[in-house]
């Protein structure tokens, strides 16, 4: 198995800029988990497809394929202007916490990682405790409330607490940090700050 940088935390902490920015460093391919979701959540609702049916979303979920590289797309249809609007940001926590369309994410997260020969940064919200419990270095990033919502300029900061409630609750998958994972405070940090201590801990761990 290539060498994998699992990256949990809730919205805002950043995630998606340190393992694209981890990524370079490393020359790494990166898996955004969140921006899988958003757009099985875009293609749910441009089917009209019923958000709260575990059964609905998962055939979904099946029936398409979702890359997020250099672009997301949606079986090769770009949806990267489509995946922050009010209702994906209602409706992306409730997809995200349907077991049924999870496991399939899940199946299809792995199956990308399988394929990667370079190494890769994966980011999401249960990577390091369900989808790559045996990653080469596991991470939960956190920053304050807010940072958070200042981050996600789009996202008010209510509806910041409101995902992080709903991620950290849900039956399926919860938001948590895994007991092996390594806690890192994103606030008031920069970027190549954090780049150089996650670097420092795989060389550390790859060294041993």
């Amino acid at each position: 198995m290539s060498t994998i940088i699992a990256i949990d935390g809730p919205a805002g902490s950043g995630k998606s800029t340190l393992a694209r920015a981890l990524a370079e460093r490393l020359s790494f391919d990166v898996l955004d988990t969140g921006a899988m979701y958003r757009a099985l959540t875009v293609e749910c609702l441009r089917r009209g497809v019923d958000v709260t049916s575990d059964e609905a979303v998962s055939d979904v979920a099946h029936a398409i394929h979702v890359t997020t590289l250099p672009d997301v797309r949606v079986d090769g249809r770009l949806v990267d202007d489509q995946l922050r609007t009010p209702e994906v940001n209602i409706a992306v926590s409730i997809v995200a916490a349907l077991p049924a369309a999870r496991a399939a994410m899940v199946r299809a997260q792995r199956e990308q990682a399988a394929a990667s020969t370079r190494g890769l940064v994966a980011e999401g919200r249960d990577l390091t405790t369900v989808v790559f419990p045996d990653a080469t270095i596991k991470i939960f990033l956190t920053a304050s409330l807010d940072e958070r919502a200042r981050r996600r300029g789009e996202e008010s900061r209510d509806s910041v607490a409101r995902r992080d409630h709903l991620d950290s609750t849900r039956s399926a998958s919860p938001l948590r940090q895994a007991n092996d994972a390594r806690l890192l405070d994103t606030t008031g940090r920069s970027v190549a700050e954090l780049v150089e201590e996650v670097v420092g801990w795989l060389e550390n761990i790859t060294s041993n």
